[in-house]
Parts: C-alpha cells; sequence; structure tokens
C-alpha cells in the first residue's frame, strides 16, 4: 500500500502559516531591546542577526510544516529548500542545521519517515553544510523542517525594511505552488505540473549570497506562505514606501493558472487577502487576486535594487539557474501599499 503523506495534514507547506492579521497581533506587544541583535521581530523579517563582533554576525532561523506532497524523499527535499531560503533571504552563507521532526510512529512506516530525513539531508549537503542534530516528537500529523543558522558580514545583511524609493523589484522564482499543490491533493495536478513544482522548491535561492555584496541591493526578502502581496507589503511597511507591479509581468506556473481559474486553491488565499486586502489596489479576474495571494512554498527572492543593477541582478539569477526571475515593478515614495496594473 502506498502512502500518501497529504492525507494526514490538514494543510501543506508554508499555506500551513499562521494568517499574517493574526500573527501580527499576536506579536504586537512583544519587544526586545539587545544592541546587538541587528534583526529581531519588528518588521517580520526572514531571520534573526546577532552581531558577534565587527566583521561577522550569526543569522538563525526556523522553518516546519506538514506535507505538501505524498513522497516523502520529495517532502524532506522541499522542506528542508525552504528552511535554508531564509539564510539567503538575508545575504548570509549558511553554517548547519538542526532537524524538527514531528511524525506518528504509529501510522507511517520506518522507511517513510527516514526517506524524509534523507530528503531533508541530500538539500543540506547540496548547500554544503550538516545536519547536525535536531529534536523529534510523536505527533498526530507528519512536521518536518529545520533550524538553520547562518553567518554574514554585518554591513552586508539584506533586510527587507531598507528599500528605496526608485528601486525596481525583481523577483526570482514563479508563483503558483499553493496552487498546484491543492490540485495535486485533488488528483488533478499533472507529472508535469508535479516535476515543475518539484524543481522551483527544491531549487536552493543561493543567489542570495552574491547579492548581498551590492550595496545597489537594497532589500531582500523570499516570497513564502504570505505570497507574494504579503511580503512585498511586508518590505513596504518596513521601508515605509509603496509599490507598482505589474501582473503581466509576474512569473507564474501556466498550469497554476489553470487550475485557478478552475477553482483550485488553498484556503490559505483567503486568509492572506482578508489580513491585507485592504492595502491593496486591484481590478483583476478573480484568478489572478488568487495567484498574487497563493501562499509560495520555497518560493523566489525578491529583491529591491537601484534601476542601474537591474541587469546585473538579473544575470545572476540567470547564470545560477533562475531562469524566469522577472523585474515586475518598482518602489514610490508614499503610504505603504501595492498597487496592481
Amino acid at each position: 500500500m502506498q502512502i500518501k503523506l497529504t492525507e494526514f495534514s490538514h494543510g501543506g507547506g508554508c499555506g500551513c502559516k499562521i494568517a499574517p492579521g493574526l500573527l501580527h497581533d499576536l506579536l504586537s506587544k512583544s519587544s526586545s531591546c539587545y544592541p546587538d541583535l541587528l534583526v529581531g521581530r519588528d518588521t517580520s523579517d526572514d531571520a534573526a542577526v546577532y552581531r558577534i563582533n565587527e566583521a561577522q554576525a550569526i543569522v538563525a532561523t526556523t522553518d516546519f510544516f506538514m506535507p505538501i506532497v505524498d513522497d516523502a524523499r520529495d517532502f524532506g527535499r522541499i522542506a528542508a529548500t525552504n528552511a535554508i531560503s531564509d539564510i539567503y533571504a538575508m545575504g548570509a552563507r549558511p553554517l548547519f542545521a538542526l532537524a524538527v521532526v514531528g511524525m506518528p510512529i504509529d501510522k507511517l512506516p520506518l522507511e517513510t519517515m527516514r526517506a524524509i530525513l534523507e530528503g531533508g539531508e541530500s538539500v543540506c549537503a547540496a548547500a554544503g553544510i550538516p545536519v547536525a542534530g535536531g529534536h523529534s516528537i510523536d505527533s498526530p500529523e507528519p512536521v518536518y523542517g529545520l533550524a538553520v543558522t547562518g553567518i554574514v558580514h554585518p554591513d552586508r545583511i539584506k533586510r527587507n525594511d531598507r528599500a528605496r524609493a526608485g528601486d525596481i523589484l525583481i523577483l526570482g522564482k514563479p508563483l503558483g505552488i499553493g496552487i498546484l499543490s491543492a490540485a495535486l491533493k485533488k488528483g488533478k495536478l499533472s507529472g508535469e505540473g508535479y516535476r515543475a513544482m518539484l524543481d522551483a522548491t527544491t531549487q536552493l535561492n543561493t543567489p542570495g549570497m552574491k547579492l548581498a555584496e551590492m550595496r545597489e541591493v537594497h532589500a531582500m526578502t523570499d516570497v513564502t506562505g504570505f505570497g507574494l502581496l504579503g511580503h512585498l507589503l511586508e518590505l513596504c511597511r518596513g521601508s515605509h514606501l509603496g509599490a507598482v507591479i505589474g501582473f503581466d509581468e509576474i512569473p507564474f506556473f501556466q498550469e497554476a493558472g489553470e487550475h485557478c481559474m478552475a477553482g483550485i486553491a488553498p484556503g490559505a488565499v483567503e486568509r492572506n487577502w482578508t489580513s491585507y486586502g485592504h492595502e491593496v489596489e486591484l481590478d483583476f479576474p478573480d484568478w489572478k487576486r488568487k495567484l498574487l495571494c497563493d501562499p509560495q512554498t520555497s518560493g523566489g527572492l525578491l529583491v529591491a535594487c537601484a534601476p542601474e543593477v537591474e541587469h546585473e541582478v538579473l544575470d545572476l539569477f540567470q547564470k545560477e539557474g533562475f531562469f524566469q526571475a522577472k523585474k515586475i515593478g518598482q518602489l514610490h515614495h508614499g503610504d505603504a501599499s501595492v498597487k496592481v496594473r
């Protein structure tokens, strides 16, 4: 009997995230005042950064979720790639990882659980880092992810709140992962669609390390569970800017668009829109709105850079295998909001 991992989870991938509005309410009274904590909770950035001396800062993040696919090894690979992405999104180099594991040990065969861990370890090996330990529990749903530690020069940190008016926006990967995953659960995803989803979600966001060396790259984040609009709005709020993006410029999986037009989308799409829709101006068919709110698992880097380095940034993405990276819009002075044309 073949085990289908997605049957054990009520949600999958970064679609499991708590909605951005609720998360804001949960953390609104939290505060920290440590001078060497260079990046904390204030701007909802991708990872914490702590300065240890003038030339080194430690970057730390944790990310885990329930299965987005049925294949155990693929699930492990996607979860690990997604977790390491937060290190790259800060411009840092990953050092090592700790595994975060929860498994229904009375329901899953040992070989299935082992395959999940092996999948994660294979991605860490590709990133050049060890899985140095971790923690595991017996849980009702399969959960897997990593706590990852990285290092960066304090002057090269790429926060999500340092964008400047006039910066252009570049997106590194296409949208639609949440929709493709929802189609998979319904048995409607094609083999080609599955391969495209797997290729994207297991592609390490390595350009982040080289983008850290470019002073004209002012801000960076990765697009995950809150969708493109949610993470772009975090960048806008932190930088006190508005954004204009063009829907026709945004890369997305063709099959995701087809499924979305047919009414297939994860529940997190509407949770996301409810949280931040009042900050977005658009007048499009509903399927386009859903694509922009679609929760991405192991999504692409979102880069804010000066216009004069647009081609250099795009060339870097191309050289590292991100062939669908595109300029999608621009930032401007104004209230934190997004207009979609």
